[in-house]
């Protein structure tokens, strides 16, 4: 049984829906095949090249083209290596490198991390902050803040204030921060290569209930950014309506502007139409990653940029 009839089988309305955006047995085959570990070397407490003379030794790495200190590992658990317990290596997938890359974060600056837990993106992060400024980690729920707190604590992060906050309550911090990432919660399509669950699970009432979510955390976070500042948007999801729709509802709701993200990363085309509706053309500058596109999970990513003097 190929993998398209393993799907339909599994779960027929999450093959009817998504055969609409990509109908090839490549992206079927990609969407299940178990996924490539991948690990992010941690540059607070080492040196990349430090770190990378000692893994050498035992494993082979590949590089990741568009995260400096991403590679892809072979290794059966990475629980397992030394590396991975002093937290030098940070067990990170990685298509997940992109959105702290997009964001560009800079030292001494504020940023916000809306949805951190478990923290790969936030330790991330503070790696190119180099530990200095401040990051408000936040993940509403506790016990996700509680992983969050000691996957901070081993990657060495000292600038993250973790809160518990509802997301949307960061409007009412307006033009507070240099930086945001809303890596929003999601359909976790991206996911299914790694838990099968998340296709089993998966329909249509979870999907618009993540995007009325995800709309009230987008306008929350651009409105918690300074003008000049830049909100990165991201999912591991590939449905239309968690992603391009939620950047055009707050393209035609604010003054926000899209700005292209220039990375060595193969993608597929923006969707500018779904189900009837058309969607605002600046979207092709955003990145739809599937997961034939680079064997990796699915990923969406938006760059946001609010103007000098905007709100």
């Amino acid at each position: 049984m190929g993998a398209r009839d393993v799907i339909k089988e599994a779960n027929p309305a999450f093959y009817e829906r998504y055969s609409q955006l990509e109908d090839t047995d490549e992206f079927w085959e990609f969407m299940i095949k178990p996924p490539r570990q991948s690990i992010r070397v941690n540059t607070l407490k080492a040196p990349l090249e430090v770190v990378l003379e000692r893994l050498k030794e035992e494993f082979e790495l590949e590089p990741i083209p568009w995260a400096r200190e991403g590679f892809f590992i072979n290794v059966d658990n990475l629980a397992k290596v030394p590396e991975h317990s002093l937290g030098l290596i940070f067990g990170q997938e990685a298509s997940s490198m992109i959105p702290p890359v997009a964001l560009d974060p800079k030292p001494g600056e504020l940023v916000l991390d809306m949805a951190a837990a478990p923290g790969s993106k936030t330790g991330q992060i503070a790696q190119y902050m180099e530990n200095e400024g401040c990051i408000v980690a936040n993940d509403p729920n506790m016990d996700r803040a509680n992983v969050l707190i000691a996957n901070l604590n081993r990657m060495g992060v000292l600038i993250a204030r973790v809160t518990t906050r509802d997301g949307a309550e960061f409007a009412r911090f307006e033009n507070t921060f240099d930086r945001v990432l809303l890596d929003a919660p999601c359909s976790s399509v991206g996911l299914i290569r790694k838990k099968w669950r998340f296709l089993e699970a998966w329909n249509l009432k979870g999907v618009m209930k993540y995007m009325n979510i995800q709309k009230k955390l987008i306008l929350a976070g651009y409105k918690a950014l300074k003008p000049g500042g830049t909100l990165v948007y991201s999912t591991c999801t590939i449905d239309p309506l968690e992603n391009e729709e939620v950047v055009d509802y707050l393209l035609r709701k604010t003054d926000a502007r899209l700005e292209k993200i220039e990375l060595p990363v193969k993608t597929s085309e923006p969707v500018l139409e779904w189900e009837g509706k058309e969607y605002s053309p600046e979207l092709k500058k955003v990145l739809r990653i599937h997961p034939n596109d680079n064997d990796t999970e699915a990923f969406f990513v938006a760059k946001i940029v609010k103007p000098e003097g905007g709100g």
